[in-house]
């Protein structure tokens, strides 16, 4: 589940607990309201949303062993995501991921889809785990990475050798904007980044326009009849 405060011009959402954070469809469920109260919220425009989690992980990606429990789920937690992600692009305000954990596959699609991404350095890598576990990345899930690693070489080392990139890499690789030495100065990062975005007055509308045209690409991907649920439910993969 999550958590949503609001301290002044800033929403904090947290995936709380010690575990995994999996992506199934309770806490995408969970994530989703907390963004529609956000959206909903008069004073969104003028606001900063912030996106972090408790203990050792981000979030490790979807809920696989669900996903075995019962196959009907990947396409459900696919197309629960697929919406967030939507709704996170055209949030009319910037978004910050605080990546104080392991964020992996999906969890790491999830921190991407904010506008800035800062790491712990002492913890925790990002990882597209799909070619060790031997599934074909979704096509959203490519246009997203084209999108957000402008460099070719950071992009095969991320898909094509599962790299997992600690914050300095991430760095190096344009993924992450900035690191920090806990989780907690993570936080108080994203809060210092998020107060001077919220100084600059930038209205939330044009900013949230300018973002769904930047990724076009992505939104597109993400509502195509290619989509990766019509592949997993012709296809019985075990994404």
């Amino acid at each position: 589940m999550c958590t949503l405060e609001k301290r002044g011009q800033l929403f904090l959402l947290k995936l709380t607990g010690d575990g995994e954070h999996r992506l199934n469809p309770t806490l995408l469920d969970s994530i989703t309201s907390a963004i529609t109260q956000i959206r909903s919220d008069p004073s969104s425009s003028q606001s900063v949303l912030i996106t972090t989690s408790h203990g050792k992980f981000f979030s490790n990606g979807y809920d696989l062993a669900l996903a075995d429990s019962d196959p009907s789920l990947r396409v459900v937690m696919d197309s629960k995501l697929r919406s967030l992600v939507a709704d996170l692009i055209s949030l009319p305000m910037p978004t910050i991921a605080a990546v104080t954990g392991h964020a992996s596959a999906a969890g790491f699609v999830l921190a991407m889809s904010h506008d800035y991404v800062l790491m712990r350095r002492d913890r925790g890598f990002l990882y597209m785990s799909e070619l060790d576990i031997e599934l074909v990345i979704p096509p959203w899930f490519a246009a997203m990475i084209r999108m957000k690693i402008g460099s070719p070489a950071a992009r095969r080392d991320v898909m094509l050798t599962a790299e997992k990139v600690t914050a300095e890499r991430g760095l190096e690789m344009g993924i992450v904007d900035s690191s920090y030495g806990s989780a907690a100065e993570t936080v108080e990062g994203a809060v210092r980044l998020g107060e001077e975005l919220v100084r600059r007055g930038v209205d939330g509308h044009v900013y949230g326009g300018m973002r769904e045209a930047l990724l076009k690409q992505v939104l597109h991907t993400i509502g195509s009849n290619e989509s990766v649920s019509n592949r997993m439910r012709n296809s019985g993969s075990k994404l």
